[in-house]
């Protein structure tokens, strides 16, 4: 694995050598490594070119046990030289100095107090973070300081940092999204063999909204012939607003390399009928046809006014490709100069 020399155009490395790889012997660990790092910096810009709605990101990990078999951002493992397939799912990269990097950078003068999105990447209430809880002093810094957030997560860990949230709502905008593509519990099981139950992550979004922290659900991803039936579309949106959730945000199906490789890999195991189908309906690249995309908005936002739950105003798209290995860093001041984030 390459650790020091990981830069963008050779100009800077994204951490520095004294990292620390730990096991666990817990049934919740097993098989799994973590690799604690120092990043150089934890605030980063989202390239313009980019479709997401926001422009700053952190990601406190790299990795997710999650174990999502279409996660695009399998694709940033390769970059440590790292396969995409069962190293994202098992080898996490942890930056322990997460919380203090944040302190620094929000105290920096350039810093305008821009909206910050998490979750956008690995969900950053994986696993991982019930033992090491970097999220609950990034929290603490972003609501000290009164900045903006949003968080995007499949993992229910996030009502343990609820008084955070709601301490946070009071000085600033904090809004919360959960991820639930479809509700089928075998689908699920072989997808997303590393999350919460769809039913479970529901919850979560009904228990934030309860608690005065907007959540919406960004139903993703829709899988083509797999969860796309109209039954289907219905039934998950119908139980997404019986979460009491803001808005219903769909998102079809996109496969990037990396994550196309490993897609494909499974479907062949789970539904090599399917195989033919998907190559047709992904040959001019990542993306679903417009065609079919538009279809599945509509239908969604059809099912979502019959049971009385709007389209989300500001939806959290999936990013569009990014330059490797890393977003842009966030501006500072002499002498602090923030490298590339991992």
């Amino acid at each position: 694995m390459r650790w020091d020399n990981l830069s963008r155009d050779g100009t800077a490395a994204l951490f520095g050598t004294d990292v620390v790889t730990r096991t666990f012997d817990t049934p919740e660990f097993r098989g799994i490594t973590f690799h604690e790092v120092r990043a150089r910096s934890i605030v980063n810009r989202v390239p313009g070119a980019s479709r997401m709605p926001f422009e700053w990101t952190i990601n406190p990990y790299r990795g997710c046990s999650h174990a999502c078999v279409y996660c695009f951002a399998r694709k940033t493992h390769s970059y440590l030289d790292l396969d995409t397939g069962l190293d994202f799912d098992s080898q996490i990269i942890v930056k322990v100095n997460a919380p203090e990097l944040l302190r620094r950078e929000l105290a920096a003068p350039r810093w305008q107090g821009q909206h910050i999105a998490m979750g956008t990447n690995v969900d950053c209430y994986q696993r991982a973070e019930g033992r090491y809880r970097l999220m609950p002093g990034i929290l603490g810094e972003l609501r000290d300081r009164a900045n903006p957030f949003s968080i995007l997560t499949k993992g229910s860990l996030i009502l343990r940092d609820l008084e955070i949230l709601r301490q946070a709502a009071r000085v600033t905008d904090v809004s919360t999204a959960v991820s639930v593509g479809f509700l089928d519990r075998e689908l699920w099981h072989t997808v997303e063999p590393g999350t919460p139950s769809p039913q479970k992550r529901l919850d979560v979004c009904r228990t934030l909204n309860e608690n005065g922290i907007a959540s919406g659900v960004l139903m993703a991803p829709v899988l083509p012939y797999l969860s796309d039936s109209p039954e289907q579309l219905r039934a998950t949106v119908r139980a997404i607003a019986e979460a009491g959730a803001t808005s219903v945000t769909p998102l079809v199906l996109h496969l990037r390399p990396g994550a196309r490789e490993w897609y494909m890999a499974w479907l062949s195991v789970h539904h090599p009928r399917l195989l033919t189908r998907y190559k047709a309906l992904y040959a001019d690249g990542a993306y679903a046809p417009t065609w079919y995309q538009r279809r599945i908005t509509r239908q969604v936002h059809e099912f979502a006014t019959e049971y009385g739950i709007g389209p989300s105003r500001r939806p959290l798209r999936a990013p569009a490709p990014e330059p490797d290995p890393e977003p842009v860093p966030a501006p500072a001041d002499p002498p602090t100069q923030l490298m590339l984030q991992v």
